[in-house]
C-alpha cells in the first residue's frame, strides 16, 4: 500500500533561523579572528529584543551589537512596522567566559590528542533520491522558501513579501520506497497588510505564489522531480487566512530549535545536539558533518541506496565510543552493516582534532549553514572580509560545506571491491 511522508523547512526570516544566524555569525568572527576560539553562542530573539548567552573563550572581542545588527537587517527586518528590526532593537549580551572544567577535557598538549567537547550520539544520512544524496521532501521544502526569499529581495514581481515564513511537503510513496507523487504543498509566507478586503488579499497571494514561485521552483529540480508536480496537488497556503504579524514579534526565536530543518527531515535520525553558535570542538557539530560526510559518498560510492551513520563520544575522550552503520537492506557489497561499519572506522578518522582538519572547520564557515538546511549544499569556495574596531580587517578564501565533497568516493570503491567510477 502506497504511503505518505513529510517533511518541512522555515525561511531564513523564522524567528529560530534568525537566532541560528546570529549565532553563527558571531562564531564566525571569533574563528576569523581567533581561529582557536571555543564559542557556544545562544541567541533569544523576541519583540524589539535580542539576547546573546554562552560562554567564549578566546583571545578576540568581537563587537557583538554591530554583528548582530547587521545579520537582522541583510534578512530583512529594517521596518518599524514588524516591530523588531536590525537598526533598533534592544541587544543585551550574557555571554561568559567556558567552564575550565569542560577546557581541560578539550585542549591537549597534542592537538592529535584534543577530546570530544561533549558526550553525545551524532547522525549522518544520505539517500539515492536526489542530486544531492539529500531526502526529497527536504529538499523540495528548501527550494520553496530560498525562492520565496529570492522573489522578497528582488520585489518586483511579489512586493508584499516579508521575511517570515513555513513550507510543508507531502510526498506520496511507492511499497518499495519510490517517490510516486507529490500529494501537499503547506507554505505559509508572512505579508504586508495590503488588502482592506482580506479574502481577495488572500487569493492574491495564492495566485502570486501558484503562478510564479512554484514554477521557479520546479525549474530548478530534476526532470524526474518536475513530473511528480500533478494537478491533483493539495496546496494550503497561508492556511490561517492572514500572516501580517509575524517573526520575533509573532513568536519568540531561539538557537537550535530547527534541528530536523538543519538536517535531514525527519528521515535517518537526530541525536538531538544543535549546530549553530557551536565551535567544531562541539561533537554535536563536527562530528554530524563527519557522518554526513561518511554517508553520502558510501551513497555514491555504489555500496547501499541509503546509509545511516551514528558516531558517539565520551566528553574529554580522544576516540569515539561508537560507529554504527544502517544500510536499510539497501547494501549492493556483501557485508552486514556491522562489517561495513567496521570498514567505515579504517576509512574514516573520527578523533575530533582529525574531523576539524579533514572538513577544514576552524575556519569562518558557518553562517551560510544556519538557513535552508546544514547538508545537501553545494561545497564551492568564497572570498570573505571581517572588519573590527579592535582587530583591524581580515580577507580570506574558505570553502564552505567541506562535508558535502565526493572525495572519498575512490578510496571508498577500492575498499569495498567495487569498480572504481569515472565520475561520481
Amino acid at each position: 500500500m502506497a504511503y505518505l511522508f513529510t517533511s518541512e523547512s522555515v525561511s531564513e526570516g523564522h524567528p529560530d533561523k534568525i537566532a541560528d544566524q546570529i549565532s553563527d555569525a558571531l562564531l564566525d568572527n571569533f574563528l576569523a579572528f581567533d581561529p582557536e576560539s571555543k564559542v557556544a553562542c545562544e541567541t533569544l530573539v523576541t519583540t524589539g529584543q535580542v539576547i546573546l548567552a554562552g560562554e567564549v573563550k578566546s583571545h578576540t572581542y568581537v563587537d557583538l551589537q554591530a554583528i548582530t545588527r547587521d545579520v537582522i537587517n541583510k534578512i530583512g527586518y529594517t521596518k518599524g512596522e514588524y516591530q523588531f528590526s536590525g537598526d533598533s532593537c534592544g541587544v543585551i549580551s550574557l555571554i561568559h567566559e567556558q567552564s575550565q572544567d569542560i577546557n581541560q577535557g578539550v585542549d591537549r598538549g597534542e592537538k592529535e590528542e584534543q577530546g570530544a567537547g561533549d558526550q553525545g550520539m551524532m547522525f549522518g544520512y544520505a539517500i539515492k533520491e536526489t542530486d544531492n544524496y539529500m531526502p526529497l521532501a527536504l529538499d523540495i521544502s528548501h527550494k520553496i522558501l530560498s525562492e520565496l526569499a529570492a522573489l522578497r529581495r528582488e520585489g518586483d514581481q511579489i512586493t508584499y513579501l516579508r521575511p517570515d515564513a513555513k513550507a510543508q511537503v507531502t510526498l506520496e510513496y511507492s511499497d518499495d520506497h519510490i517517490p510516486q507523487r507529490i500529494d501537499t504543498i503547506v507554505i505559509s509566507t508572512q505579508h504586508d497588510d495590503f488588502d482592506k478586503d482580506s479574502v481577495r488579499m488572500l487569493q492574491i497571494i495564492k495566485n502570486d505564489l501558484l503562478e510564479i514561485l512554484i514554477p521557479r521552483v520546479k525549474a530548478l529540480l530534476a526532470p524526474e522531480v518536475q513530473a511528480l508536480f500533478d494537478d491533483n496537488i493539495t496546496y494550503h497556503i497561508n492556511p490561517t487566512g492572514k500572516f501580517v504579524i509575524g517573526g520575533p514579534h509573532g513568536d519568540s526565536g531561539l538557537t537550535g530549535r530547527k534541528i530536523i530543518v538543519d538536517t535531514y527531515g525527519g528521515r535517518g535520525a537526530h541525536g538531538g545536539g544543535a549546530f549553530s553558535g557551536k565551535d567544531p570542538s562541539k561533537v554535536d557539530r563536527s562530528a554530524a558533518y563527519a557522518a554526513r560526510h561518511i554517508a553520502k559518498n558510501l551513497v555514491a560510492a555504489g555500496v547501499a541506496d541509503e546509509v545511516l551513520v551514528q558516531v558517539s563520544y565520551a566528553i574529554g575522550v580522544v576516540e569515539p565510543t561508537s560507529i554504527f552503520v544502517n544500510t536499510y537492506g539497501t547494501a549492493h557489497v556483501d557485508l552486514k552493516d556491522g562489517e561495513i561499519a567496521e570498514k567505515v572506522s579504517q576509512l574514516f578518522d573520527m578523533r575530533p582534532f582529525a574531523i576539524e582538519k579533514r572538513l577544514k572547520l576552524r575556519n569562518p564557515i558557518y553562517l551560510e549553514t544556519a538557513a535552508y538546511g546544514h547538508m545537501g549544499k553545494e561545497p564551492k569556495m568564497v572570498h570573505k572580509v571581517f572588519e573590527s574596531p579592535y582587530n583591524g580587517r581580515v580577507e580570506m578564501d574558505v570553502e564552505l560545506f567541506t562535508w558535502e565533497k565526493l572525495d572519498m568516493v575512490e578510496p571508498i570503491r577500492q575498499t569495498f571491491g567495487l569498480e572504481v567510477l569515472e565520475n561520481h
